[in-house]
């Protein structure tokens, strides 16, 4: 607190307000201007006894000049200092400090002129609401690049795999222009409605250099990135490989309870989908992998029509693929939801921030799946972007790869709390260490 005040009123109301204790020793606490600023305490004393000792500080009987001194220092200690002030005397003060704030009723032009912030109501708690916004504001501009860039980055990753294992492709361009274009849109504009997390205000200031992305947040976008790419080629891989195995998995009567039966599409193994470029129609060379290969026929397109793959089986790797295909999209989409759900809050656990804190996330979620849910189902719309629809059993293989994404991030929210906790804890140990 700075004022022009007396020291034995400025002590009393900074006892009355809670900036000291009744107990306190005010000594090297509070200080005159004169005492502090024209004595002979030289400019090291004046930083330390700023910086280090803990407890608040109160300045008297000071001078203009003296409240632009205090705030130079402050900023030449690494600080961000804010004034508040009303009167013609503050004006400098304010125009120096990282932030002025003028009192808006009580306040003067000539202070209201120099501040960078006009507090309307002259309530000092508002001042904490504003933090608190601005801090929410920065919150949910970190949850929508997390979300943008991680979606991103298991969306090339998805690329990159298939290249690196060979596989057929299993995305095509126009399946991945609709969602970055289409489906991402609305979740990733809707994180800008999130509401402060409730811990906010107990979290300290972020530095001033404190960079926007991190080696811990970089790493955590990597890591569901990761797992986007690897559920997008994994569904794709597993409809080639195992899809048989998973209905017999669930049985027949399961099967007719999820109104679902087997297409009969046949299965291949890890090494003839990863060589399918090797396939050739009539070729039956001793030791290659599509010694004696077929495939059976099947509805492709889940619109009744029988795919003949008895010709020239080797089809069954491009023309074949639609399916697979569309599960991959189908995973691609319903993971970045999930993701989006998982940037409601940096570290709180969808446990004690649920999402339906963002009821607007909710509805944009709701917008992109209807989306999805047009081109999967509507037969002209799913001929333009090369897919079939779905029957219970395939989205039921969908939520098996994609809601690991939320688990995942969950671990990584728990360990990023633990990481901030012992933060807290050392930043505690090192202050009690200087005032010892």
């Amino acid at each position: 607190m700075i004022t022009g005040d007396n020291k034995i009123t400025a002590e009393a109301i900074a006892r009355d307000v809670g900036i000291f204790n009744e107990n306190d020793d005010l000594t090297n606490k509070s200080f005159t201007g004169a005492e502090f600023f024209h004595g002979s305490i030289s400019d090291e004393k004046r930083a330390h006894l700023i910086m280090h000792g803990g407890g608040s500080r109160v300045f008297s009987r000071t001078e203009p000049r003296d409240k632009q001194l205090l705030v130079k220092l402050l900023r030449s200690c690494g600080e961000v200092p804010a004034m508040t002030g009303d009167g013609v005397n503050d004006a400098p003060a304010l125009k120096q400090a990282s932030i002025g704030i003028a009192m808006g009723i009580s306040g003067t032009e000539v202070a209201k002129e120099a501040a960078d912030m006009i507090l309307a109501d002259d309530n000092f708690a508002t001042i904490v609401s504003a933090v608190e916004e601005g801090r929410s504001i920065y919150s949910n501009m970190k949850a929508f690049i997390r979300y943008m860039i991680s979606s991103n980055i298991g969306e090339v990753l998805s690329i990159f795999f298939t290249s690196s294992i060979g596989c057929p492709e299993g995305l095509i361009p126009v399946q991945l222009l609709w969602v970055n274009l289409v489906t991402d849109g609305p979740p990733a504009t809707a994180l800008g409605f999130n509401p402060p997390d409730p811990d906010v205000m107990l979290k300290p200031p972020r530095g001033k250099d404190d960079p926007l992305i991190n080696n811990w947040v970089f790493f955590r976008y990597m890591v569901i990135g990761l797992y986007v790419g690897l559920a997008t080629v994994g569904i794709f891989v597993f409809w080639y490989t195992g899809y048989e195995d998973f209905v017999n998995f669930l049985g027949p009567s399961l099967m007719d309870l999820l109104g679902s039966k087997y297409d009969g599409h046949s299965m291949v193994s890890y090494g003839q989908l990863t060589r399918w470029g090797q396939c050739r129609t009539g070729e039956e060379a001793v030791g290659t992998v599509f010694e004696g290969f077929s495939v059976n026929d099947f509805d492709n397109t889940g619109q009744g029509i029988i795919d003949n793959f008895s010709s020239d089986p080797c089809l069954y790797f491009t023309k074949g693929k639609i399916k697979a295909s569309t599960l991959s999209l189908s995973v691609l989409v319903t993971v970045e939801m999930l993701n989006a759900l998982n940037a409601v809050s940096e570290d709180g656990s969808l446990l004690t921030i649920p999402p339906w804190v963002n009821p607007y996330l909710l509805l944009a979620m709701a917008s992109s799946f209807i989306l999805h849910f047009m081109i999967l189902y509507v037969p002209w719309m799913a001929s333009i972007f090369s897919i079939a629809p779905h029957d219970a059993v395939d989205w039921l293989l969908v939520f098996l790869f994609s809601f690991p994404v939320i688990i995942i991030d969950e671990i990584l929210k728990f360990v990023g709390r633990r990481r901030n906790e012992a933060e807290r804890a050392k930043r505690i140990r090192q202050q009690k260490e200087k005032e010892a």
